[in-house]
């Protein structure tokens, strides 16, 4: 008989609701629902941006856990351009030749479904020592009523929220899928070796 015992639940952390703080504080509550009465960190109130660390990942014993900040920022990585890494690297990544190791569809998500989830996925991929991601966006609308002439929001934000924290330290590179993967519709993300 196999017998299966009920997860107990994992309470969520200071960090955690502050994040989740940051990111719904443009939202309203439902009619006759209220927002948690814990008041808002004075950050949020000033306008000020909120500095929020990375949630921690657990890391088995014996393997290497990434240096944290450099002193100097990140270069910018842009799907269209080179990413500043070896051009053999390039070439294939930009082809589509570098084996998929994991792919996300956001693609009918809202902005904030898609950016908890993107997060998710990466730092996932990175802690289970993926290497290539297909991150589907979706192109878009380009039919009836937008005059032909519009492009996904999750098209336009996702490779800037891969140049954020807590993802821009584990990427490597960015490059616009080739149209067997998805095309203009999909990013291939390189991730950084864990050391």
């Amino acid at each position: 008989m196999i017998r299966i015992t009920p997860r107990r639940r994992r309470t969520v952390t200071t960090e955690e609701h502050n994040l989740w703080r940051t990111l719904m504080r443009d939202t309203e509550p439902l009619p006759g629902r209220e927002l948690d009465g814990e008041p808002e960190p004075a950050s949020l109130l000033t306008g000020e941006p909120v500095q929020v660390p990375p949630p921690s990942i657990p890391v088995p014993l014996g393997t290497a856990v990434p240096v944290q900040p450099r002193t100097a920022p990140l270069p910018f990585l842009d799907p269209s351009t080179s990413a500043g890494i070896d051009r053999r690297t390039d070439e294939r990544l930009r082809r589509g030749r570098v084996g998929i190791d994991g792919r996300i569809d956001l693609h009918g998500m809202t902005q904030s479904q898609a950016h908890a989830a993107l997060n998710s996925f990466v730092l996932r991929g990175w802690h289970e020592q993926r290497r290539c991601l297909l991150v589907i966006t979706g192109k878009g609308s380009t039919g009836r009523g937008s005059g032909g002439q519009g492009m996904g929001i999750l098209r336009q934000v996702v490779p800037r929220w891969l140049n954020e924290s807590p993802l821009r330290p584990l990427v490597l590179a960015i490059h616009r899928a080739q149209p067997k993967d998805g095309g203009d519709g999909a990013l291939y993300v390189l991730l950084k070796r864990r050391r």
